[in-house]
């Protein structure tokens, strides 16, 4: 099996999993990191929603063959600082938007990819980008979704 070293949430790892192996089958079931949740497997639902060099992607449709030894892989549980939730998470949980919960590990890392983009362009967040977030919620709590994007947004 082919070696690849990558960045998980801050550490280096290093895995012997075929190049064609998707980095959520990699992220879940070789290290054992179940925040990125499987959802459709086919880069649709976005449930798996984590960040590639800061930026959202969907390990669902990602070979980790691309992987390179520099690349850095956050996901929800490297999202904290030690025990101090990021503002993000902090807000999903005032504005009460998690129901079954299972999308919201996805939408908090699309969210904060979101805030952090729109930051960096020097601007405030529109409804124009909350409409670009297409992480699917079973469970239809899209009104609490992008209130606590907005007061994360501000805390962040």
């Amino acid at each position: 099996m082919p070696e690849h070293t990558f960045r998980v949430n801050g550490e280096q790892v290093t895995v012997n999993v075929a190049d064609d192996v998707r980095l959520l089958w990699v992220l879940r079931d070789v290290l054992g990191i179940t925040g990125p949740k499987y959802g459709c497997g086919i880069n649709v639902c976005k449930a798996c929603t984590s960040h590639l060099n800061g930026r959202a992607v969907n390990p669902c449709a990602i070979p980790v063959g691309r992987l390179q030894p520099s690349d850095e892989v956050t996901t929800i549980e490297g999202l904290a600082t030690g025990e101090d939730l990021h503002p993000m998470q902090q807000a999903w949980l005032d504005h009460d938007v998690a129901q079954c919960g299972y999308c919201q590990p996805g939408q908090i890392m699309a969210a904060v990819a979101l805030v952090e983009q729109v930051a960096a362009e020097g601007r405030a967040i529109t409804d124009e980008d909350l409409d670009g977030i297409r992480n699917i919620c079973r469970c239809g709590t899209y009104f609490r979704i992008r209130e606590a994007i907005r007061a994360g947004a501000g805390n962040m």
